[in-house]
This record gives C-alpha cells, sequence and structure tokens, in this order.
C-alpha cells in the first residue's frame, strides 16, 4: 500500500484574522484567535483526507504545542515514527490573515528544528511510497544534513516531492545543489518558482527547473486562481482553477500539494491529479484556518460541477 512518508515539521499556528496588518509600532485588533497544528501537518492532513496512508517522520515536544500536534496527527490517522522529544516544545507560527485573504507568517522553531541520523535509520521504507520534503527543513543544518544523507540513500525509484517554502533563498547553495538532482516532484506557487529560478515567466521558470531537477521530473507551480501548471520532459500545460470566493489563504498550497499526491498514488496521471488538487485548493480557501484541505468526496462533488 502506498504511503507518504513526510520529512518536515509539524507545529502550531496561532491563527488571528485581522482587517489589515498594523503599520510598525501599531495596533489592530484580530476578529478572532484560536490555535491549530499546521506547517507540514496541512500537508499530511491532505493527503489523509484523500485516501492516502501517511507517516510523520519528524520530532514532535514536549508542552502543550507538542500535546496539541499530536492530538491532531491521531485524529487524522497519520502514524509518528518518532516518540516525544523531551527538553523542548514544539514550535509555534503567528498567521496574520487579512481582508484580501492574503497571509502573514512569523515562526519560532521547536523540537521540529531538529532530526538525526538516528532518527532517520530506523524508518523503513517500500517501493510504493512516496517522500515528502520541505524547504524549511533545509534551513537548520544539522538537520539538513541528515536528511540529505539519508535521502540519496533511498532507492531512486522512491518519487521524491520537494515544497520549496517561502524562505528558499534562506538555505545553503551546496545544500540545494545536492538535493535539486534527486527530485521527481516539485511543487510550489509561481512567485516562489520565479524568485527562485530569476525568471519573469513562468514558461521559463518551468524550463529552468526542469534542468536542474531529476530527469522526467514533473514541475507543478500553483498559479492562483488560474489553477496550476504542469511541466515535464518539455511539455508545459495549465490546468484551470475552480472560481471561489477567497476568505483565508493560509494552508491552500498545502491542500494542494496533499492532494496531488494522493492522487498520483492512487494511480492518475499528473494532469487528473492537478484538477483533483487544483479542486482541493479552491475548497480550502473558502475556509478559515490551516487545515482546511476536503476529504476525497468533497472534490468528487467539486469535480462534477466543475
Amino acid at each position: 500500500m502506498p504511503r507518504l512518508l513526510h520529512s518536515g515539521q509539524v507545529i502550531v499556528d496561532l491563527v488571528m484574522p485581522v482587517e489589515c496588518l498594523p503599520i510598525p509600532g501599531g495596533e489592530v485588533l484580530a476578529e478572532s484567535a484560536h490555535f491549530d497544528a499546521g506547517g507540514g501537518f496541512n500537508v499530511m492532513a491532505a493527503a489523509a483526507r484523500n485516501g492516502l496512508s501517511v507517516v510523520y517522520l519528524g520530532r514532535h515536544g514536549q508542552g502543550r504545542f507538542g500535546d496539541l500536534a499530536r492530538e491532531a496527527m491521531q485524529a487524522e490517522g497519520i502514524q509518528m515514527s518518532l516518540p516525544c522529544s523531551p527538553g523542548a516544545d514544539t514550535g509555534l507560527c503567528v498567521v496574520l490573515t487579512d481582508a484580501s485573504g492574503e497571509r502573514t507568517f512569523i515562526s519560532h522553531i521547536g523540537a521540529e528544528g531538529e532530526l538525526s541520523a538516528q532518527d532517520l535509520a530506523q524508518v523503513r521504507v517500500t517501493a510504493e511510497d512516496f517522500v515528502y520534503v520541505s524547504g524549511y527543513s533545509l534551513l537548520q543544518a544539522s538537520k539538513a544534513r541528515a536528511l540529505l544523507d539519508w535521502l540519496l540513500d533511498l532507492p531512486a525509484m522512491l518519487p521524491l516531492m520537494f515544497d520549496p517554502g517561502p524562505l528558499l533563498a534562506s538555505v545553503e547553495p551546496a545544500l540545494l545543489a545536492t538535493l535539486l538532482p534527486r527530485v521527481d516532484i516539485w511543487s510550489s506557487n509561481r512567485v516562489e518558482a520565479l524568485q527562485f529560478t530569476g525568471c519573469e515567466h513562468i514558461a521559463a521558470a518551468l524550463e529552468q527547473l526542469a534542468v536542474r531537477l531529476a530527469p522526467d521530473a514533473l514541475v507543478v507551480l500553483r498559479d492562483g486562481p488560474r489553477g496550476c501548471w504542469v511541466g515535464q520532459q518539455g511539455r508545459q500545460v495549465l490546468v484551470p482553477g475552480f472560481a471561489v470566493e477567497v476568505l483565508d489563504s493560509n494552508g491552500a498550497g498545502d491542500a494542494h500539494a496533499g492532494v496531488f499526491i494522493a492522487a498520483l498514488a492512487a494511480g492518475l496521471d499528473p494532469l487528473a491529479a492537478a484538477r483533483r488538487a487544483n479542486a482541493a485548493a479552491a475548497l480550502a480557501v473558502t475556509r478559515r484556518g490551516p487545515a482546511t484541505a476536503p476529504g476525497s468526496a468533497e472534490v468528487d462533488a467539486l469535480l462534477e460541477v466543475g
């Protein structure tokens, strides 16, 4: 049975909707405030809700945030490969979502920021597994080195998805140069791809990424309400999105990535998987919170009417 092995970080989000961000030194009142599991949890929850078994390979801390993260993973049927890490709590991200649906993050790294070779040595992989890597995992030098060594030692047939995230420019270039030729699936938004490649247009970014990734790699670039671009072997296709009213964009990209990989694991071709992922992301932005990915029945319903 296929599984998603998620090597990223589960943190806790403090979510606060605001009309607009305050000016420096200013203050605004939030409409509400609540804690939710976030970070890597969003991708894993999306995949699990769409029929894919999921294993979290990262650490989770000791304390109120670690407890919250574990409870959320258990509720989604996500397995954890490691026990609780004593001495540090799970990290926190303050998420500010303004009236346009745009989100702003302020993060603090906790226990999930560490991962050792010993942690990964106990992971048993199968030929049907998919591996997920986040750009955030490359920000901590000790974790990045252990993770890269483990990834490069995996069988080449195991598909590896990479989500670069918004802080890729802060990653040591040598680490990226080591990882990228092993990446089989690149999943990012338009802005991240253009910034990383230095290109002005998506077509050029797709071409640049294809050169730097594994042969026959899939490149998936989310383009907001337009949908997403899928590139492979020189072919570039825009898979249309779905018209919805955006309430909160937090977690939409994670919903897209999780549902896309679940669809691939179920045997769908990349374009059909991208259409399902577009539907999931469209539903996710109509709801407040980080882990708002729909289940497979909701995705099916939107595809039928869309």
